[in-house]
């Protein structure tokens, strides 16, 4: 007998296999693809929902210890997320710099490109959750905390992680605080 929890947990996973697709075929400035993506299940999500719930806890950020507890009952998340490297797109000046070369005196700004286009998969990947009415949230916690328990590659500065869910009701949303 194939029970409920076995289709649900296998139906996840190829939506984020499907979900990786759709933002890695995302469209990217200058065709340069920086996009770093990763299916994570029960070990690297228990990492990232233990450190939001401390973190919550030790900084009063009560949003962080709601996030760690949606992720404790999370089993699938896709982790998308890009390292900051300038386009060197003449004439820009969209990080605030008049040019990549002044920016690069600053190695943790963002370029806008590398975060547009993470931005562009973000929304490739989630659509892809809906269109197959998997249950989701974009989380800014769960990729700050990827990067800051050394779960990600160090050159990926910028990442967002999107927890999935096929259950009765969509525990991303009505979350208690």
């Amino acid at each position: 007998m194939i029970t409920n929890q076995h289709v649900s947990t296998q139906v996840l996973r190829d939506t984020a296999a499907k979900m990786i697709l759709a933002a890695r075929t995302a469209p990217k400035a200058k065709g340069k693809d920086l996009l770093f993506t990763a299916i994570m299940e029960q070990e690297s999500i228990g990492k990232i929902a233990a450190f939001l719930i401390r973190t919550g806890k030790e900084k009063d950020l009560s949003f962080f210890q709601r996030d760690g507890r949606n992720l404790q009952e999370t089993k699938v998340m896709v982790m998308l997320g890009t390292p900051i490297e300038p386009l060197q797109v003449p004439n820009c000046g969209f990080c605030g710099f008049p040019s990549c070369d002044e920016k690069n005196e600053y190695q943790n700004i963002p370029c806008s490109f590398n975060s547009g286009d993470l931005g562009i998969a973000v929304g490739s990947a989630a659509s892809v959750a809906m269109d197959h009415r998997v249950d989701n949230r974009i989380l800014f916690t769960a990729g700050k905390a990827a990067i800051e328990c050394g779960i990600l590659p160090p050159e990926i500065k910028i990442a967002y992680g999107i927890p999935l869910s096929a259950t009765g009701k969509n525990p991303f949303f009505d979350r208690k605080k």
